[in-house]
């Protein structure tokens, strides 16, 4: 991923947002924001003519000891849903992150979101737990959201 595939990246993320089911965001940032905050190393589109989809992480702390627990974001395309894009995304981030060392990867997702839940368990995502009520939707008339929280535990690293 580079900044050649901003308005791609962007745009996917913005749909993903505008489906209420992606995120407690509502607009996505702008390229340098995005680009700021994401580890490029570990970093992916899927694509082939068009951008289908990315893959993204960020770290969870800049304290040391959480050196190798990072938290990730993964959008396909609406239109690309279903055809293994995700699968193909998040098999490329865990081989990059286990290559350096990350050992935990991360992420909390709506529990209405059963499509990215089953995609992860197919990767080795397990669930940690609930968080219940964990925050107003702004999108939503302010409704309270659960997340599930998912990490895998690289079984190369540990």
């Amino acid at each position: 991923m580079t900044a050649a595939d901003a308005d791609a990246v962007l745009a996917i993320y913005q749909a993903g947002l505008d489906s209420g089911n992606a995120s407690f965001e509502t607009v996505a940032p702008d390229w340098p924001a995005f680009d700021a905050v994401r580890i490029k190393a570990h970093r992916f589109v899927a694509e082939d003519r068009h951008i289908h989809g990315w893959v993204a992480i960020t770290p969870v702390s800049a304290r040391p000891v959480y050196a190798g627990v990072v938290e990730h974001s993964i959008y396909v395309d609406e239109q690309e849903r279903g055809q293994g894009i995700g699968r193909q995304l998040l098999e490329a981030l865990i081989a990059s992150t286990e290559a350096a060392g990350i050992w935990t990867i991360q992420s909390a997702i709506f529990p209405e979101n059963e499509a990215s839940l089953a995609l992860h368990r197919a990767v080795g995502f397990r669930t940690v737990g609930v968080r219940e009520k964990v925050a107003r939707h702004p999108a939503q008339g302010d409704r309270w959201r659960d997340t599930v929280l998912i990490e895998r535990r690289s079984p190369v690293v540990l």
